[in-house]
């Protein structure tokens, strides 16, 4: 595998989607296919499945094409769904019940270990059997239980202040949901940021260049 620094960020956000994709055709029953019939599948070439699965080594036989249980595993691995990881879930409004209801944790390699939320009207009450724990209980949790990652479900002016307290406790990586340039003040954090209002202009503009 090439070194990871070097391998384009397009090509390692493509990897979900290939997994997904070989997952539902595993699912099916499908035991092999071609890069072509891949292609077909997923409106992209062959040859830029070929380029992006190449900077991983070479999982593919002429003639042959992919094995679809042993490149969904291969990718697995690449994307680390192999091995558990501790995450927390910070804010337990709206948004965060619906990512802690509906986000298969366990099937993608985390394992949601804790929901806070500062608001005393969520205590008592849990989501998927989780109890919803107040901010007070953040810091002895982290430091009994070693969460790896956090996900932010908060509002945006309490953002900054969240991550530094975070950062202290060990946490480092973190699935963001909002507006809080994270990385400018942690440039060592891997943070992914998931921006839902960028996603529906997105949809706006191809509306719009559609007419």
């Amino acid at each position: 595998m090439k070194d990871s620094a070097k391998i384009s960020p397009s090509v390692i956000r493509r990897l979900p989607r290939y997994y997904r994709f070989l997952r539902d055709l595993e699912n099916e029953g499908i035991s092999r296919i071609s890069s072509k019939a891949l292609s077909e599948k997923m409106g992209v070439t062959a040859s830029q499945i070929r380029q992006d699965l190449n900077c991983f080594g070479g999982f593919g036989q002429q003639g042959y094409g992919y094995n679809i249980s042993d490149l969904k595993s291969e990718i697995a691995g690449i994307l680390g769904i192999g091995h558990t990881c501790k995450i927390i879930l910070i804010g337990a409004g709206n948004l965060g019940r619906a990512v802690a209801t509906h986000m298969p944790f366990e099937a993608l390699g985390f394992e949601l270990a804790a929901i806070f939320d500062a608001a005393s009207l969520f205590s008592g009450l849990k989501i998927k059997d989780l109890p919803i724990r107040s901010m007070d209980n953040l810091n002895d949790f982290c430091r009994l239980h070693k969460p790896q990652a956090a996900i932010l479900c908060v509002p945006d002016d309490s953002a900054k202040e969240l991550v530094t307290r975070l950062s202290s406790l060990g946490i480092h990586s973190f699935w963001n949901f909002t507006h809080y340039d994270i990385s400018k003040d942690h440039p060592d954090a891997i943070v992914e940021n998931v921006h839902l209002s960028d996603s529906l202009m997105t949809l706006s503009y191809q509306m719009k260049c559609s007419l």
